[in-house]
């Protein structure tokens, strides 16, 4: 898969992950029009992989995850190509929000605006110790405006949340840590390899599970308690005729790895 903006390729010596990098560094992996088509198309053409089972997004250099929207492509740009601009930005950070596999942000260095709002996107977030945040839109003259504002409140409580969506204040990882909006703070440089750690460790799981869990954790997540209970009882129902709980059981007495089949 080839896209003006982004690179992706398979993690060294495991299939099942793939990297996928925001990648315009000389600005800092600003994200303009392409880069959002190109979002767009690859989370799309993603859910098709028979053989992926995680998907890790970082930024193309030290310096940034993501700077947050490109501001000299919008730089007089009309309200109506701003609108369809802006259709086109939902469209791909709902494709991440709802891919049914495991998305991991690896952030280094800057990510704001847009940028965070792609890694609050994501299903976790492992930074680094350089990693600065922020959702500083209304010091531009309008407001986050790609589930920034839902997903801040959610991570890290409305309180703490509504005092930075309204100075637009950056914060640090240890922070964003203390507030649980990321998993784990590492040394500069080392976000993607622990990411890596842990993608590998959801390849151990079963594949069917996984997708599973994520659907009702996801999903669940948004409701009151028992109706997120009946998400999840649907799909253990399911998993229960599944060739893979059957080769589960077996493997675990029988001493040994499973094969799952993801069936």
């Amino acid at each position: 898969m080839a896209y003006e903006t982004l690179l992706i390729e398979q993690a060294q010596d495991e299939t099942g992950i793939l990297v996928l990098r925001l990648n315009r560094p000389e600005v800092l992996n600003a994200m303009n029009t392409q880069m959002f088509l190109d979002l767009r198309s690859a989370f799309q053409v993603l859910r098709a992989q028979d053989d992926l089972r995680c998907v890790i997004v970082t930024g193309s250099g030290s310096k940034a995850f993501c700077a947050g929207g490109d501001l000299k492509e919008r730089n007089g740009m009309d309200d109506a190509t701003w609108r369809r601009q802006h259709d086109l930005i939902e469209e791909a950070l709902l494709a991440v929000k709802d891919f049914p596999l495991p998305i991991i942000a690896a952030v280094e260095g800057h990510a704001h605006g847009g940028g965070l709002e792609l890694a609050l996107m994501c299903d976790f977030i492992i930074a680094s110790e350089t990693a600065r945040f922020s959702l500083s839109e209304v010091k531009r003259g309008i407001m986050p405006g790609g589930g920034g504002i839902q997903n801040l409140v959610r991570a890290v409580g409305m309180r703490t949340a509504k005092q930075y969506l309204y100075t637009g204040d950056h914060f640090d990882a240890r922070q964003a840590r203390e507030w649980q909006m990321i998993n784990q703070v590492t040394p500069a440089g080392q976000a993607l390899d622990a990411a890596l750690a842990i993608a590998r460790r959801i390849l151990l799981a079963a594949p069917m599970s996984v997708r599973y869990v994520k659907l009702a954790a996801s999903r669940g997540g948004e409701v009151d308690f028992h109706t997120g209970y009946a998400m999840d009882i649907a799909a253990y129902n399911v998993l229960v005729s599944s060739a893979d709980r059957l080769e589960g059981v077996a493997a675990f007495n029988e001493k040994r790895a499973p094969a799952w089949k993801n069936a």
